[in-house]
């Protein structure tokens, strides 16, 4: 199992780490009552719905498509999540017949429903995991694949923890790691951590050599953990406040030797 706690893989890494000077005792020295802050990391981007918003489309998606007498599995899990609304609706009309305009139509019906039953809601930890990447003076933005006005109606009071633009709609540019990090904040793949919920994200990350952290959606009948397993990502939390200063300063020790992702050297841009 791959994950922040009990990872043998992580503490072989971590011990690697302490040896070559990347992590040790003066990386946790505070001044002034605050964190020193990371040494090479510049940049957190958070996605919203499943990390900082409980997760309102993996179930919505799996009613659907159940509703319409598909079957719902990991493949079509993974094809489905983190994409533009569009080619998610193609996707689900490939399988489940129909047209895209049909099944788009048909999934915001069916997530109000949803929402009826189970709210949009602040996670646990939420706050906390801002604060405390502000206490290390890293930029931080959020991000997600609906409009502004989703972020400021469920997270306006924590607006003050990002950075401009604050928050970025990555709909159009699925899954944004790419964009964010070059186009919004210009930056280098090594200088950036995005925290997300879903396994395609990951993917590009790896491909990129962006460091990740999992979050992903306790919804009892997901796929994401598994999935992430598969992709190799090295941390995955089941709680925000995983998401330590421990864990932060790891990630970001293996960023700066190079080494987000296992065995290899991740690509510098």
């Amino acid at each position: 199992m791959v994950g922040h706690q009990g990872s043998s893989e992580v503490g072989s890494v971590g011990s690697d780490l302490v040896e070559a000077g990347a992590v040790g005792s003066d990386s946790r020295v505070h001044e002034g009552g605050r964190p020193k802050g990371l040494a090479h990391l510049s940049l957190v981007a958070v996605n919203i719905d499943g990390v900082l918003l409980n997760d309102s489309f993996g179930p919505v998606i799996r009613r659907l498509v159940e509703s319409r007498g598909g079957q719902y599995g990991p493949g079509l899990e993974q094809a489905l999540l983190s994409q533009s609304q569009r080619v998610a609706a193609q996707a689900a009309a490939d399988v489940l017949g129909g047209t895209a305009e049909d099944l788009l139509t048909a999934y915001f019906e069916e997530r109000e429903r949803y929402l009826l039953e189970h709210p949009v809601r602040v996670l646990e930890g939420a706050h906390r995991l801002m604060e405390r990447l502000r206490s290390f003076g890293v930029r931080t933005v959020c991000y997600g694949g609906l409009e502004r006005a989703h972020f400021d109606r469920y997270l306006g009071d924590l607006a003050e923890y990002f950075d401009e633009p604050v928050y970025v709609c990555t709909n159009d540019f699925r899954p944004g790691i790419r964009e964010i990090t070059e186009d919004v904040f210009r930056l280098r793949f090594d200088q950036v951590l995005f925290i997300d919920d879903v396994a395609r994200v990951a993917q590009t990350a790896r491909e990129l050599g962006v460091a990740f952290i999992g979050h992903p959606s306790d919804y009892e009948y997901g796929y994401q953990r598994p999935l992430m397993e598969q992709v190799g990502v090295r941390h995955v939390v089941r709680s925000l406040d995983e998401i330590d200063e421990e864990l932060l300063r790891r990630v970001d020790a293996e960023a700066a030797a190079g080494r987000n992702w296992p065995d290899e050297r991740s690509r510098q841009s």
